[in-house]
């Protein structure tokens, strides 16, 4: 393969096969289960990053649930995690503190293309009889179980709209081949082409379990606020860079290796 062929075909790895195709990425049916919760506020900022804010009066987070049974490119596929509201240079929107799915392609593609904290994990979301459940296990382990009262009434249509019109932030993070940062950025995303095709209230519970490798029980529930049941069509608009973290260098300690008998 001639270098002119592998510039034009470069898009994802692996070059002759990708993860995951060229977008757009639009989503039918995907049905959100999202309750919300206060939490310890020093934790909470212990993991926002600058110039990214949150409010220390209301130490907010938003626990999602999020089935997707019709993607563009990335199928049928299950992802829980959480977001916590945050604010950025005056306008208010989202940053997503991590992502756990079932699905290598939008794994892949997530991290590589907007920055996406995701894993590899197995939630789910279903209703059983009157109730919605959501659940994550992290191997053979539970690490989150949330339920929620089907459909006990409808939402503010208004509210969900602004919710999900809202700016949406990540940190975007990709090495360099010595395993310094070669991308370290704050990127913002918005959802377009949204259809809300309905939005339900109910009562809520939500029960994180300390893991070390999901450790979502970090930021602990202090407090359910409340819930929130989603079904909408939208597309996964791509991103832009707001903010380069390595516009200025970072001096790191240099890494000694220990001697050994053999040396």
């Amino acid at each position: 393969m001639r270098e002119k062929e592998v510039a034009e075909r470069a898009f994802a790895m692996p070059l002759t096969s990708p993860a995951y195709p060229p977008g757009p990425y639009r989503f039918v049916n995907r049905e959100y289960l999202i309750i919300t919760y206060r939490t310890d506020p020093v934790k909470l900022r212990s993991v926002v990053p600058e110039p990214l804010n949150i409010d220390s009066r209301e130490p907010i987070v938003k626990y999602e649930f999020i089935r997707m049974p019709d993607s563009n490119g990335f199928g049928d596929y299950t992802e829980s995690g959480q977001v916590i509201p945050v604010s950025f240079r005056g306008r208010k929107g989202s940053y997503t503190h991590c992502m756990f799915l079932n699905d290598e392609g939008p794994i892949a593609g997530g991290r590589e293309l907007w920055g996406f904290p995701k894993k590899l994990a197995q939630p789910t979301l279903r209703t059983e009889i009157d109730t919605l459940v959501g659940t994550l296990d992290y191997g053979p382990l539970r690490v989150a179980t949330g339920t929620m009262g089907y459909k006990h009434g409808l939402a503010d249509l208004s509210h969900v709209r602004t919710s999900l019109a809202a700016p949406n932030f990540l940190l975007k993070i990709i090495p360099h081949v010595d395993g310094t940062p070669r991308i370290c950025e704050l990127v913002e995303y918005h959802l377009e082409d949204v259809r809300i095709r309905g939005a339900w209230i109910g009562p809520a519970a939500l029960h994180l379990l300390p893991h070390a490798l999901a450790p979502v029980a970090d930021l602990p529930v202090l407090e359910v606020v409340s819930a929130v049941h989603i079904l909408a069509d939208l597309t996964l608009g791509l991103g832009k860079v707001v903010h380069d973290y390595l516009q200025y260098p970072v001096q790191r300690p240099i890494q000694r290796r220990e001697m050994s008998l053999a040396d």
